[in-house]
């Protein structure tokens, strides 16, 4: 069987099944131990009672009016319902309640307790809806007179399902109708249960279609997160998954196209050297080997930003990068000083791979002096609890409108390729090694002109 509903559905039906099968066993054991206690209480009582009866009561030979006087007046002072029977079987006297009772068929209890007497009388007594109550009057809860020999029950009673407290159905035997209630119980949850279980797992096939289609190519593929259970949690990150493989895939395909595109120009240029070194004069050699030197250089610094690019595409937050103590103060002052640039601040202590936080603040001092000129600025101080360092020139700036794309791979500010040079990953890949740390990098106007590239990383 391969639907999973249809196993969940018959797993829950057969637990209710067993449940069922157990809950009527213990029922029906329940009864029979009930049934057993009372007889034995009962029958205690009634032959008590009925020995008190025959000694109380006229003798059989008295009158009829005298025997039938006395069965009244034991009936209203026990309130029971009694009839007095000769040897004969002819009926001496019957107490109203008992009269009312048997000839009312539409009492759906009406058991009669025989009691023989040891002259031949019968006495009969219609049980009462609780057997507990019989002869309590007399003789209390506990039946203070001991079981004697004598007169004893012909037919004991025993405990109902009406007794109980639960329903009966007419003309059917008790042990039928616990059956008939228990299959209607069964029913009645199964028939409730299927529904549930089939939206639960109608919800996990949508899932499983979602994922299929994300697997066929579809990175637009996104799943519903209907609910608050289980399975929607599984489907919003089944769509954070999907999200970030998306956006993975396509930075990878975009940085292997812009990066094929920018190493067109370099293997041009040294194509274009090659051919010309063999026939080129002595005094033009040394320009143009000094020529293939600097685009292999340009190659090298390419293939290293793409391969830094995707390994930190495929890193992800926390956890899986190095944590150690950095100075980002001595980091800041060290990395300033092969630029020749000034740097200040207060001692910050933050968390992360000092490889790559020096590689985004030697990007960030090498983009500031390309395009900047010389009076390069660092600044690091406290904020809250983030440490900042902020890289400060005083170039043209940034326009408002590219102070985000900056950040993108491969985007350059029109005229600066052609101007400064550079490929475009340097400041993609601040972006990349800060957003690794839980950090923020940002590009805003600096007073009096130029601007201000800061980071934000979380304290150590």
């Amino acid at each position: 069987m391969r639907s999973l509903y249809l196993r969940i559905w018959l797993t829950v039906v057969a637990a209710l099944a067993l449940f069922a099968a157990v809950s009527g066993w213990l029922v029906q054991r329940h009864l029979e131990q009930e049934r057993e206690r009372i007889e034995a209480s009962v029958r205690e009582r009634v032959s008590a009672w009925g020995e008190l009866m025959q000694r109380s009561l006229p003798p059989a030979d008295a009158p009829r009016d005298e025997q039938a006087a006395a069965v009244h007046a034991w009936s209203e002072k026990l309130r029971l319902a009694i009839a007095l029977e000769a040897a004969d079987g002819s009926r001496i006297a019957t107490s109203a309640s008992y009269a009312r009772r048997e000839n009312d068929l539409s009492l759906p209890f009406r058991r009669m307790l025989p009691i023989a007497f040891d002259d031949g009388r019968t006495l009969w007594v219609m049980q009462p809806r609780n057997p507990r109550r019989l002869g309590e009057a007399t003789f209390g809860p506990e039946g203070e007179l001991p079981p004697r020999a004598g007169p004893r029950p012909l037919g004991p009673p025993w405990p109902s399902l009406e007794m109980r407290g639960l329903p009966v159905l007419p003309g059917l035997p008790e042990g039928v109708t616990m059956l008939a209630l228990l299959a209607v119980l069964f029913a009645a949850v199964a028939a409730g249960a299927f529904p549930v279980v089939r939206r639960l797992t109608r919800r996990l096939e949508a899932l499983k279609q979602g994922v299929e289609a994300f697997g066929a190519g579809a990175l637009d593929q996104r799943v519903a997160e209907d609910g608050r259970d289980e399975v929607a949690a599984l489907g919003a990150s089944f769509n954070r998954s999907a999200a970030r493989i998306e956006a993975l895939l396509r930075a990878h395909q975009n940085l292997l196209a812009n990066a094929s595109h920018e190493l067109r120009s370099p293997l041009a240029r040294l194509k274009m050297a090659l051919a010309m070194l063999d026939d080129a004069p002595a005094a033009e050699r040394e320009a143009l080997q000094a020529e293939i030197r600097t685009n292999i250089g340009e190659l090298d610094a390419l293939v290293e930003e793409v391969l830094l690019a995707s390994r930190l595409d495929a890193a992800t937050p926390g956890p899986s990068l190095v944590q150690e103590p950095v100075d980002l103060l001595g980091l800041a002052v060290e990395e300033a000083a092969h630029l020749g640039a000034d740097a200040e601040g207060d001692p910050v202590i933050v968390r992360g791979d000092e490889r790559l936080l020096r590689r985004a603040v030697r990007n960030l001092l090498e983009n500031a002096r390309r395009y900047g000129g010389d009076a390069v600025e660092v600044q690091v101080h406290r904020d809250g609890a983030q440490g900042v360092l902020a890289v400060l020139d005083r170039g043209p700036g940034v326009p408002a409108a590219h102070r985000e794309r900056i950040f993108e791979p491969f985007f350059r500010l029109p005229g600066h390729a052609e101007r400064e040079g550079g490929v475009g990953l340097g400041l993609a890949l601040v972006r990349q090694i800060v957003e690794r740390h839980s950090g923020q990098v940002a590009c805003t106007e600096r007073p009096g002109g130029g601007s201000v590239f800061s980071l934000r990383l979380p304290l150590g």
